[in-house]
């Protein structure tokens, strides 16, 4: 196993214009990805939703109240998490990406912990997030941190929800 001390997690925005760069990859990726799995693959960010290319063009505006969580190995980012801001009580995770050539080295693990750490010190009581069926590893590794699936909130078929206290 490679060593996890060599990947950092860091809440961004910082002032590393690779910084969003790096995130505006791995968005790319993440939706692209995503829009294959849904059958509907696209060509290019141009194909994508207008709320995902929003994202993708302009994070900080897209995520101005949320926490965004960024892998660094070096000065690459390679994983991504988001954390919205507290509502209701509780916060929801979202776009958890890491590039696959450094998966299995625990950094979605590293991510979710940082996480559900900011979600605790933001005061809230519960987290949730939802994944697609097909993404069984997501799965597992959520349910391997206590989430538990729950009664969906979304009416997309084949869309899992999850939550979990903080």
């Amino acid at each position: 196993m490679t060593d996890r001390r060599e990947v950092a997690i860091v809440r961004w925005p910082d002032q590393s214009p690779s910084a969003e760069d790096g995130l505006a990859g791995l968005l790319t990726a993440y939706h692209l990805r995503t829009e294959e799995e849904k059958g509907a693959a696209v060509a290019g960010v141009d194909g994508l939703p207008d709320s995902y290319r929003a994202e993708i063009s302009d994070p900080r505006t897209a995520f101005v109240d949320d926490a965004v969580l960024l892998a660094l190995s070096g000065d690459t980012v390679v994983g991504c998490l988001v954390v919205t801001a507290p509502a209701g009580g509780r916060s929801e995770i979202k776009r958890l990406w890491t590039e696959p050539s450094f998966r299995g080295r625990g950094i979605a693990s590293g991510l979710l912990g940082a996480a559900l750490a900011h979600a605790a010190e933001s005061g809230v009581s519960g987290v949730r997030l939802s994944v697609w069926s097909w993404r069984t590893g997501a799965i597992a590794l959520y349910e391997r941190l206590g989430f538990v699936i729950t009664e969906s909130w979304d009416a997309r078929d084949q869309l899992v929800c999850m939550q979990r206290a903080v």
